[in-house]
């Protein structure tokens, strides 16, 4: 199993080295003296980084960071604007399990990253497709709210998936409650998951999936479900940097959760469009007219205004 990274000595040590190699060529003696560690601590965690994958070149001037690695740990925490480290898997059973985990462990903005799943989940229990290429992540986060204010996060993820693939060219929008959908076909590119634990009056962790198709080929897909990758759209993109924009656009979202439903509504396809909705109490149908915080949907059904806060929502092509 990999080693957990954390906000440890060590990590703080490697991302102080990267800054160091980011300013241009420095020599290990340089490094050592800026960093107060041993030329041998020094070359440790650069021949690290190169096992890693970055390309450190070395010479008269010192060395040089020629190229960063195209995914993992600590090539996303490279010139990433946000405060999570990452824990990076090549293949894993669920990310959300893990970070489960992680968040009982008692840690807090942290990332579990894979570049596979075998046993992803979704609402309602259903088998998520994985494969190899997609971004498949859980992180875990300690916001001081009341519980009944979780589902939020949900849709400030949904909005950080969405605005990362528009950004890469594609036509990405939001279906409620947890679906990132592509063009008018609604094709299916993201799905969120959220877990929370804690009691009434505040939240002790939220552990958020998400579970984007990006550089995963056409084949690979999920048979019988309507879905789509970034790289079906518009070819293979960044990985490091698609995972970038949705941790620091969920971040950036989580500062202020009361300005999350605005953001939501800008990308929603749901609004405006005639919906049926099995809810636990029953299925309600009529028109899709708001979300109100933290993340019900308000449907219109020609006699009365119904708030859902849970539910699986179809949209109704028109006849």
């Amino acid at each position: 199993m990999p080693v957990a990274v954390d906000h440890s000595r060590m990590q703080a040590t490697r991302e102080r080295i990267l800054d160091a190699l980011d300013a241009g060529p420095t020599t290990g003696p340089a490094m050592a003296e800026r960093l107060d560690i041993s030329r041998a601590a020094v070359w440790k965690h650069i021949e690290q980084l190169r096992e890693e994958g970055f390309v450190i070149e070395s010479d008269g001037d010192g060395y040089t960071l020629v190229s960063v690695p195209e995914f993992g740990a600590s090539a996303v925490e490279y010139g990433l604007d946000a405060p999570f480290s990452v824990e990076y898997h090549d293949s894993i059973d669920s990310t959300n399990r893990r970070a489960r985990e992680l968040a009982t462990a008692g840690e807090s903005d942290v990332v579990a990253l894979a570049d596979e799943q075998t046993g992803g989940r979704g609402r309602l229990d259903r088998a998520w497709s994985s494969p190899s290429g997609g971004v498949w992540l859980s992180l875990v986060c300690r916001p001081a709210v009341p519980l009944a204010h979780a589902p939020v996060f949900t849709l400030a993820a949904a909005v950080a998936v969405t605005r990362a693939a528009r950004e890469a060219g594609v036509d990405a929008r939001i279906k409620w409650p947890n679906d990132v959908v592509v063009g008018d076909q609604e094709q299916k590119l993201a799905g969120i998951l959220t877990e929370v634990e804690g009691e009434a009056d505040r939240v002790e962790w939220v552990v958020v999936g998400i579970g984007s198709n990006v550089n995963v080929d056409a084949a690979a897909l999920p048979e019988g479900v309507d879905a789509t990758s970034v790289q079906a759209e518009v070819g293979a993109i960044d990985r490091r940097v698609f995972t970038q924009r949705v941790l620091e656009t969920f971040d950036a979202l989580r500062a202020d959760p009361a300005a999350i439903v605005d953001a939501w509504a800008e990308h929603a396809t749901t609004l405006g469009k005639t919906v049926r909705v099995e809810t636990p109490g029953g299925v309600v149908e009529g028109e899709a007219v708001d979300v109100t915080f933290p993340g019900a949907l308000v449907v219109d059904t020609g006699t009365e205004e119904v708030t859902i806060t849970a539910g699986d929502c179809e949209h109704l092509r028109p006849a």
